[in-house]
Parts: C-alpha cells; sequence; structure tokens
C-alpha cells in the first residue's frame, strides 16, 4: 500500500501530464518498492533523507538490479519528492543531489533489408494465422509503430485509401503515420480472407485478432516473433522493437530527415530519435570496412 500523498502524486501526474499506462505502471512499481524498503527499515517517507535514498541504492546494486532499473528508480524519487517537497508535505528534498548511474551505450539490434525481407516472408500465409501475421509484420515495419500501438490499432484507426494509420502513442498523443502500398496490400488480404475467419461472429473493433477473435497481447506478439526469428534462421536478438529500431535506421539511411523520423516514431524529444544516427554511422562504416579495396 502506498501512502495517501503517493497516491495523489500518481493521480496527479495521470491528470496533469498525461504520462502513458505503462510509464505510470513503472512509477507505481518503483514507488512500492521504497516504500517496501522504508517498511524493513521502520521509516516513513517523512524520515527519508540523503543517506537513506544512498542506502536504497545501495541495496539495489547488491542485488544486481540493471543500472536502467537504478536510474528509473533515481527519476521516479525524484519527480515524486519535488511533488512532495512543492506540495509542502516534506520539509526538504532528499534527491537534490542524487545522480543516476551513467547508462552504458547500447545501441538496439537492426535487420539488415534482406533480413527484414526473409522476415516478412516466413509466416505461412495459406492461413488465416498466418495472413494475419505477415499484415501485421507489414505494418510493424512500414510504420515503426510500437507494439503497443499495434495491438490497439482500431480499424476506425485505418485510412488505407489515403494510405495513413492513426494511433495513440505515449501520453495519448495521437499521430498519422504514412503507410506503404506493400503494406496497404497486406492489410487489405487479411481484411478480406483472415479476419472475417478469426473473429467469426464477434463484434470487436481491434484491427489485429489471435485465433479465438481477441485482441492480441503484447507478451503474444513478442512470442510469436521470438517463434518467427527462429524460424527465419536470423541470428540476432529480435524483439518487435527490432522492427522499429530497423524501420528508422533504414529511412534514415535512405536519407530521410531526422525531424521528419521524431515525428514517425512519435519521440517528443529528438535526442531520443538521434540513436539512430551512431546506429546508420555503425552501419556506413560496416559497409566501408566490407567494400573498400583499402579498408
Amino acid at each position: 500500500m502506498l501512502p495517501d500523498v503517493m497516491e495523489d502524486y500518481l493521480n496527479y501526474v495521470q491528470v496533469e501530464r498525461g504520462l502513458s499506462k505503462n510509464t505510470l505502471t513503472a512509477y507505481r512499481q518503483d514507488l512500492t518498492a521504497f516504500v517496501r524498503f522504508l517498511n524493513q527499515q521502520q521509516k516513513t517517507w517523512h524520515d527519508v533523507d540523503h543517506l537513506l535514498i544512498l542506502s536504497f541504492l545501495n541495496q539495489m546494486r547488491q542485488e544486481q538490479r540493471a543500472n536502467t532499473s537504478v536510474a528509473r528508480m533515481v527519476t521516479s524519487l525524484r519527480k515524486c519528492f519535488a511533488y512532495l517537497k512543492r506540495e509542502g508535505q516534506v520539509d526538504h528534498d532528499p534527491m537534490l543531489n542524487i545522480k543516476p548511474p551513467k547508462k552504458a551505450e547500447h545501441l538496439p539490434a537492426v535487420l539488415s533489408v534482406a533480413e527484414v525481407d526473409r522476415l516478412l516472408e516466413t509466416p505461412d500465409v495459406s492461413t488465416p494465422l498466418g495472413l494475419r501475421t505477415r499484415a501485421m509484420l507489414e505494418v510493424m515495419y512500414a510504420t515503426g509503430l510500437r507494439v503497443s500501438e499495434l495491438v490497439h490499432l482500431k480499424m476506425e484507426d485505418l485510412h488505407l485509401d489515403l494510405g495513413l494509420i492513426q494511433t495513440l502513442g505515449k501520453g495519448d498523443k495521437e499521430r498519422i503515420i504514412p503507410i506503404g502500398e506493400l503494406a496497404v496490400d497486406w492489410v487489405d488480404r487479411y481484411l478480406a480472407k483472415a479476419r472475417p475467419a478469426l473473429v467469426k461472429d464477434q463484434r470487436t473493433a481491434t484491427l489485429f485478432v489471435n485465433d479465438h477473435g481477441r485482441s492480441l497481447s503484447r507478451q503474444g506478439v513478442w512470442q510469436l516473433i521470438k517463434k518467427l526469428v527462429q524460424q527465419a534462421d536470423i541470428q540476432k536478438d529480435v524483439s518487435p522493437h527490432t522492427l522499429r529500431h530497423s524501420f528508422a535506421t533504414h529511412i534514415l539511411e535512405n536519407g530521410a530527415d531526422l525531424r521528419i523520423v521524431q515525428e514517425l516514431l512519435g519521440h517528443a524529444d529528438i535526442s531520443t530519435t538521434q540513436i539512430y544516427t551512431h546506429i546508420s554511422k555503425k552501419r556506413l562504416s560496416q559497409v566501408y570496412d566490407q567494400y573498400h579495396p583499402r579498408a
């Protein structure tokens, strides 16, 4: 159980800042873990000071928690205590001199165009589920949708005659994304031949459904892609997000402006998009080393 003031804080960030459901869940998990630590130490949030925060973060490191988890915890606590200080619930902010651990540079896995083609051609499109999966993969690679955005796509979000898809991203921010002709063609085939067979007589507004005609889960998409990657004999650590990374990298390599990629991906800050320029430069070096006679 979280103290009432922390519940007030979570309500505040949900209503005032419009944070996504996933972000709110992450904040709640972090605060719950911190309150559990306070209970173990027989302390309340009134007792929290700089040293107690350091002790908690040190415990996380002793438990061999990843740097990303520790960094996220620092962010969660910093924002919460800034709110509590502003509301007069605490006299001082114990997070003022707490710095998150440095993030290790991590470039996400990216598929080559040939690997993307191999993955897209893996589903058996002679079956309803295979046709659904092919259409789904085509949409992911054509638009760079997050998997959470993909599974929440509704029929009404399609504007295929205009070559567009509408989606709600993080923080319920709406964006309109172009979708290429190949993806439109596969979605049309899915809608004509596969979706009616999967939905049967059920009423569902969801675009991509499972074999029971219900909405797919993020975990279901993840497991499906892992299986297809094995079948396609792709020797990389691939997740649903990999198609999003590949989409962004490939259009940047073909000359797209970084601001356009930011809009397509729905990034609030362009610094998030800039990681793809590093990937493109790395790819540039690989091509140079492979093809230059004196590399």
